[in-house]
């Protein structure tokens, strides 16, 4: 028997980018449409990875090449067995690295010399383990990949399916349905990502394309997306992520998935400290702050997932539920107990039930006869004992009602052949086909799918069929916001002023290494762009602090001036409610006397005499650099109570208007400002205006700012100013300082 040769025309009537496609995205499409597959360290050591790869593409009939590579072996597994690259029938195509880790650098080198166009690198040994030689290992790989220029995934990886290929490089041995089906699953950990497709496959729900892309010294998950947002076959994209290593290329990849209509429904490790300590250990990669990732990928048309099942429960309702029009929901239940827990669900989740149109709530009337309570949901179980056509009426009527956004159904599949349901099922379906409307059914326990259900599934492609009532709201919510996301997400840049940028180079350049700006050099950066300062001038002596004060009008605040003072409160260096000129020098000469007895002999540059504003409420806003995520813009409830209060929203920079007001909105800082029970409303235009200024210079910043504190940002029925104002450089001197904090 000789190794399969290449049949041309496997790929022929396929789709293919088009060619002005990102050079990224056609290096994918050759990998996941390889013409052949070469698997180099080919052995028939029982179980090894070698050949439970082999033997999954033979039992799946790859139809390109297939060619084991050992020079020590002339035949393997039935087949001639090559000595390398040179003595193959054909030029290699896809790779398959299965060598020790010590070999991996040369194979790599030699198959792009050899023509080869892609590579999956299974071997371990790479930048997860710790040792020099690992790492070492791990530097030079990354540079023959990088010079090569050949479409990598792994190392340290278990391998990909591609469905329509009949392609599945990869060592699980569970039965794969071989379909080219709506979802692509792609990330990190391959035993996560194999397991995702395996439960959907438990569900009836075909997985067209899966990618494990382990430590990704090549071909990252993001870049994975953009391919499955290119792909018209995808309707929903599955990724598991340890960490974002590139943020514009994740963002940008989010962004094209957006415009495309297709959801990117993500688990992401690091919801915890220690959750994100794993995904350092596991493949080196950064992680940051879960909240800075929703805040900007959630923009970006992600929904992130907090585990398995729910990835599960919302995958299947994305690719079976077009996102609806608005959040009315109607139901229809043979129970009242079901009724209820349906009721609390959704209510718990922020979400209600619509009132039907006078129409459709007079047909249920009618139909269900004097003395019935119509409601919605519905419990039609009672109704339905007497005349079994009222359940299906019932659902025909929600349906078809005009005031209803989304149609749910309190029922599951039957295990097995089941005349009456099975009928029901498929009008349904029909009916969901014909009403440009999700139709749900939903399950308020799991149910394990039999085969037959399986097989039923399947003929229901206009139907969702969820299990878990919790799981299932969680879905629909997402399904629901998804809705309510513009279709594209236009790049937003910074509107900052010349001249603003013009006062960040040289605050930055002024800094000369320091941690942070002190509070006027702060201060100055905020107000150029746009932030609204309070009246203030920095004092050298008690008598121009007297003077200064009367100019600026009683009460005002004294305050310690230093680089090296970041929390100026905590070292007695505020002193507020000053209402003469002799309470101004006694706290000019008190705070002075304070911090030349701070251990390590702070500099001080002065006392700065400022406004004291009377304020309705204290706000903080702020920015961070994340780790991951890039810059990110905070708003809250300020003052001593931010910790208490934790009353915060986040976003990515930068902001525009509408988008600060959204941000706004988001707390409950937010409903003050609007006017809290008979009170006034807010200034809120300052605080937009605050907000869109202090991202406009985490975008300018370009990473050299790693945080911006303005606490607090005091708020009245006229204005909104910074009372106070932190910049935290970053550089060595400011992560060591702000560490210490």
């Amino acid at each position: 028997m000789e190794a399969h040769a290449s049949n041309a025309s496997t790929s022929s009537a396929k789709w293919s980018p088009a060619p002005d496609a990102s050079d990224v995205i056609k290096s994918i499409h050759a990998m996941l449409h390889p013409r052949n597959i070469v698997l180099v360290g080919a052995t028939d050591k029982p179980g090894n990875y070698a050949e439970r790869i082999w033997n999954n593409l033979i039992k799946y009939k790859y139809e390109g090449g297939l060619f084991p590579v050992n020079a020590k072996r002339e035949t393997i597994w039935g087949v001639t067995c090559y000595k390398d690259f040179a003595s193959l029938p054909e030029k290699p195509d896809h790779v398959l690295v299965l060598v020790p880790a010590r070999f991996a650098v040369q194979v790599i080198r030699d198959a792009a010399a050899a023509g080869a166009r892609s590579a999956t690198i299974v071997t371990s040994g790479f930048s997860e383990l710790q040792d020099e030689e690992s790492q070492r290992l791990a530097v030079e790989l990354k540079q023959a990949v990088k010079e090569t220029g050949l479409a990598v995934t792994g190392p340290n990886c278990l391998g990909n399916l591609s469905a329509g290929e009949k392609l599945f490089t990869n060592i699980d041995d569970r039965i794969v349905t071989m379909e080219q089906g709506a979802v692509a699953v792609a990330g990190q950990s391959g035993a996560i990502v194999m397991a995702i497709r395996q439960a959907l496959e438990d569900r009836g729900v075909g997985v067209g394309y899966m990618v494990t892309t382990g430590n990704e010294t090549g071909l990252e998950t993001p870049d994975l997306m953009a391919y499955f947002a290119a792909d018209p076959s995808i309707r929903v994209i599955v990724v598991y992520l340890e960490g974002v290593r590139n943020t514009k290329v994740f963002r940008e990849a989010c962004k094209a998935a957006r415009a495309a209509g297709k959801p990117v429904i993500a688990l992401k490790l690091g919801a915890s400290e220690g959750g994100r300590a794993a995904a350092m250990a596991h493949t080196g990669a950064l992680a940051g702050s879960i909240e800075t990732f929703d805040a900007i990928s959630t923009r970006e048309g992600v929904i992130r997932v907090r585990g398995l099942d729910e990835l599960i429960e919302t995958t299947e309702c994305f690719v079976h539920a077009d996102p609806p029009k608005g959040n009315r929901l109607a139901a229809v239940s043979l129970s009242g107990g079901k009724r209820g827990l349906l009721i609390d669900a959704f209510y718990s989740a922020g979400l209600n039930f619509a009132p039907l149109s006078p129409n459709a709530s007079q047909q249920l009337a009618t139909m269900l006869g004097p003395g019935s309570i119509v409601g919605n949901p519905l419990d039609a179980g009672f109704a339905a004992v007497v005349d079994p056509s009222v359940y299906m009426k019932s659902i025909k009527i929600m349906i078809d009602d005009p005031d209803t956004d989304i149609v749910i159904i309190d029922s599951e599949l039957p295990k097995a052949p089941h005349e009456l349901r099975e009928r029901n099922l498929r009008i349904v379906n029909e009916m969901a086909a014909e009403a440009n409307k999700p139709v749900i059914y939903i399950s308020a326990m799991s149910i394990g799918f039999t085969e037959f259900m399986k097989g039923l599934r399947k003929t229901l492609p206009h139907v969702a069929v969820l299990q878990g009532l919790d799981r299932a709201v969680g879905a629909i919510k997402s399904l629901i916001e998804y809705a309510s996301l513009r279709k594209e997400v236009p790049d937003i840049v910074s509107s900052s002023k010349a001249s603003a940028r013009a006062v960040l180079e040289k605050a930055l350049k002024s800094a000369n290494g320091a941690a942070a700006l002190d509070e006027v050099a702060s201060k100055k950066l905020l107000k150029a762009y746009g932030i609204p300062i309070s009246k203030e001038e920095i004092a050298q002596s008690a008598a121009e602090a007297a003077r200064i004060a009367k100019k600026i009008g009683f009460p005002v605040v004294a305050k310690v001036v230093s680089p090296d003072i970041l929390h100026k409160s905590d070292v007695g260096g505020v002193v507020l409610n000053l209402n003469s000129a002799a309470e101004v020098k006694k706290a000019f000469e008190d705070i002075t006397r304070r911090v030349k007895k701070i251990k390590g002999k702070p500099k001080l540059e002065g006392i700065l005499i400022a406004q004291q504003v009377k304020a309705d409420l204290e706000l903080v806003v702020g920015a961070s650099l994340d780790a991951e995520m890039g810059p990110v813009v905070l708003f809250g409830t300020g003052g001593v109570d931010i910790e208490l209060m934790k009353d915060v929203a986040l976003a990515g920079a930068p902001l525009d208007a509408d988008e600060a007001r959204q941000l706004i909105h988001k707390t409950k800082a937010g409903v003050k400002i609007k006017g809290y029970r008979g009170k006034p409303a807010l200034h809120e235009a300052s605080a937009v205006k605050a907000l869109v200024g202090l991202s406009n210079l985490m975008a300018d910043a370009d990473g050299r700012i790693a945080s911006i504190d303005v606490n607090p940002f005091l708020i009245n029925s006229k204005v909104g100013v910074a009372v106070d104002g932190l910049i935290v450089l970053n550089n060595a001197a400011a992560n060591k300082a702000a560490a210490k904090h």
